[in-house]
């Protein structure tokens, strides 16, 4: 019987014992892992917008309804009929509606006795093309329609042409990988400071990728940028 009790002693001192290492075991493997450094990693590209986009309106006024009619349609005809002659395909052309607008129709007009004309049509019209150069030409050409007495104003004075980049998804991978390259050099040099290697990513975090013109005045040339952060684990 005192035998059987020394056993049953020796078997939970040893369960205490082998629990013991373990608890100790895991409590050094989690302050191991706590140890990390937290990074940020920049890319940055620069890079040629790849479709134009002019949205514009072709406005006209008048007091005859019927012969304003009858002048808008011939005017978006001329405009059309340019756009073919500058080498544009009939696929990047598109007719919009047409607006006519009676000022005497608004009874918040308080000047109606000194409005010289009555109606003023509109009809939009836009350019959409992967050919950028060929629009630029045509932006410039475009002063020719006023000799034929056609009044052509883009919808977003302060940017008559929008600019965009399709490419994203091309470079996406490319950037990323840079974005975590430069998050690990980063750390390393970090790592060295503090007397420490860099080890296995712990956990990553992809930012937005943003894309913006370089500046007011080329905004054909676009930035596209991403920042990554990431945590690295550390070791000795």
């Amino acid at each position: 019987m005192k035998n059987l009790d020394w056993f049953k002693t020796i078997v939970i001192f040893s369960s205490i014992v082998i629990a013991g290492f373990f608890i100790g075991n895991m409590h050094k493997t989690g302050k191991k892992y706590d140890r990390y450094v937290q990074v940020k990693g920049l890319s940055e590209r620069e890079v040629y917008a790849d479709l134009a986009v002019w949205p514009m309106n072709i406005m006209l006024t008048g007091n005859d309804l019927t012969l304003l009619k009858k002048k808008i349609d011939k005017q978006n005809e001329e405009v059309y009929n340019f756009f073919i002659k500058q080498g544009f395909d009939q696929s990047e052309l598109t007719k919009g509606m047409s607006t006519i607008n009676d000022a005497r129709a608004n009874i918040y007009n308080s000047n109606l006795q000194n409005i010289e004309y009555r109606y003023l049509a509109k009809s939009e019209f836009t350019v959409r093309t992967k050919d950028i150069k060929k629009l630029q030409n045509a932006l410039i050409e475009s002063l020719e329609l006023i000799s034929k007495n056609i009044l052509l104003g883009s919808k977003n004075s302060w940017q008559p042409i929008e600019y965009i980049f399709t490419g994203l998804n091309d470079i996406k991978p490319s950037m990323v990988q840079e974005a975590t390259k430069n998050a690990r050099e980063v750390a390393q040099k970090f790592a060295r400071d503090s007397d420490s290697q860099v080890g296995e990513i712990r956990i990553a975090r992809q930012g937005l990728f943003t894309i913006n013109n370089r500046d007011q005045n080329t905004p054909e040339i676009k930035i596209v940028r991403v920042v990554s952060t990431i945590d690295f684990q550390l070791k000795d």
